[in-house]
């Protein structure tokens, strides 16, 4: 093996310490593990013999070879035990300045050509290395739990780091099977920034009342198809998931950071939850109930019954046409007149609108809106998404419930909203992306593929745009900045440019 680094420090036995311990001791590297509590040193390293124990049973490394993982292992007994490593990596408590306390310390032991690298997820490298009589020499190391897993790595470039440390880390990381990304130093570096679409705009959803937590979920795990493939958990499963008391924070850090950006402002029902500790299923209460592990989904209410002799007049745009088939394909009959008729359901497909918009000049007692930015033809999906205006009769809202689910798909009923939800949560997606592409954070290759292995996203969020179409996306967001008058909706300059001159949102300039 030939690699950049002879001997490895970590600082830190909790979660990330061990993987990173693991990682790197697996693929044959000399690795050092320190923790200011002594005995936490001493429970890592029998969590490791274990875990190489069990990777032997199951034969996924052979016993000759757990052995010899753990004999690149050795406890540090003090941060003197770091002397002759070439890599110290950190992965303590998330506080500046406990962290640039330890970097202080570190460089007093170590050799002028050791590589200081902090495992930090949201805190500036660049306030960590200015600590540092030696700032040149620092750098972000982001992983991503579990370490061994998570087949990604964030190489953070702050001002000061020298370009030789940033590629003596992504070789490295390449050693040990990861992906690394290289990043420039801004708050929540590409993954953390990039989630700031998924849970926040779905916050945001709830916040305005437009949908329940299971709708949204639902809608987001099986209304969006993107290539074939969807979410893998909807936004506040993903949040009960790794805990409130982790991302609401990490929400409000990234909001202040970039003092006050609209787009990243997070949402007063993640405090409430957080400060009433319900943070998830470690506490048995977030989002859902959780019981034993396993999350309480409440059912959903029964389809209503659909009215004999039901007419729809589908009001003009793009997708009439294949609106209309699926309504006559669904058992109603179509009301072929240029205006509705007194008694006919009233059916408009706004993009980035809310149904109220999209009803202008129509009766809103009976205008309904269906959601047909993802597929949604007959017998071609499993769940779509109707939206009501305030002025929607109940009868109307139910018929139209009833015949979208006529084929056996489920269907997300809505309050009205600019977007939908699956429309805005995705256009949002995009958006952050290419804002993070505008800023030069990263190119717009290692953008996608670390949200793609960071946040398990069907697509990176440039991918995901070019799927949908870079104009259907600002079609969206310019609906939605005009109705709400949010600027947290306005498309971005990346965006825009690439959308009028017919160019992928991956093309770099």
């Amino acid at each position: 093996m030939n690699s950049p680094f002879s001997r490895i420090g970590v600082v830190g036995a909790g979660a990330m310490g061990r993987g990173i311990v693991q990682l790197y001791a697996q693929c044959g590297h000399a690795v050092v593990l320190y923790d200011a509590h002594e005995p936490a040193v001493d429970a890592a390293i029998a969590h490791l013999r274990d875990t190489f124990g069990k990777l032997a049973e199951k034969g996924r490394i052979t016993p000759e070879q757990a052995a010899a993982a753990m004999g690149h292992i050795a406890p540090a007994a003090s941060l003197q035990d770091f002397a002759g490593c070439d890599l110290i990596i950190e992965a303590i408590v998330e506080r500046l300045d406990v962290k640039r306390e330890m970097f202080i310390a570190l460089e007093e032991i170590v050799g002028p050509d050791c590589v200081l690298a902090s495992n930090t997820s949201s805190l500036s490298i660049t306030a960590i290395a200015a600590a540092c009589e030696h700032p040149g020499r620092v750098a972000g190391y982001h992983f991503f739990n579990p370490v061994p897993l998570m087949k990604v790595v964030e190489v953070v470039q702050g001002p000061r780091t020298a370009s030789a440390v940033v590629d003596r880390l992504v070789e490295l990381s390449r050693i040990a099977g990861h992906t690394p990304v290289v990043c420039q130093d801004t708050p929540g570096f590409i993954v953390n920034h990039a989630g700031r679409g998924f849970g926040p705009e779905s916050l945001r959803v709830l916040h305005e009342g437009v949908a329940e937590v299971p709708v949204v979920d639902r809608l987001l795990r099986e209304q969006v198809d993107i290539g074939g493939q969807g979410f893998k958990l909807g936004p506040f499963e993903l949040m009960d998931l790794t805990g409130l008391d982790i991302s609401h924070p990490v929400m409000e850090s990234i909001y202040h950071q970039y003092y006050e950006e609209p787009r990243y402002k997070p949402s007063v029902i993640g405090a409430q939850r957080v400060a009433a500790g319900m943070y998830g299923r470690k506490t048995g209460e977030g989002f859902y109930r959780h019981a034993g592990g396993a999350q309480q989904t409440p059912a959903e209410p029964p389809t209503p019954a659909l009215p004999a002799g039901l007419r729809v007049w589908v009001a003009p745009g793009g997708m009439r046409d294949a609106v209309r088939e699926l309504v006559s394909g669904l058992g109603a009959a179509l009301d072929d007149g240029t205006a509705p008729a007194a008694d006919s359901l009233i059916l408009v497909t706004p993009m980035g609108l809310d149904a109220s918009t999209a009803a202008q000049g129509l009766d809103a007692t009976r205008v309904v809106a269906l959601d047909t930015l993802f597929p949604f033809g007959l017998r071609a999906c499993k769940r779509r998404a109707i939206m009501t205006t305030p002025a929607t009769l109940a009868a109307v809202r139910e018929a139209a419930h009833a015949l979208f689910a006529a084929d056996g798909a489920k269907v997300g009923v809505l309050r009205d909203s600019a977007g939908f939800v699956a429309q805005r949560v995705v256009a949002m997606i995009v958006a952050i992306g290419c804002d993070i592409a505008q800023q030069r954070v990263a190119s717009p290759a290692d953008i996608d593929v670390a949200v793609r292995l960071g946040l398990g996203y069907p697509m990176g969020p440039l991918a995901m745009g070019d799927a949908i179409g870079p104009r259907r996306i600002v079609e969206i967001l310019a609906g939605m900045h005009r109705v709400t008058g949010e600027p947290r909706y306005r498309p971005g300059l990346w965006l825009q440019r690439r959308a009028q001159l017919g160019l992928s949102l991956l093309h770099e300039d």
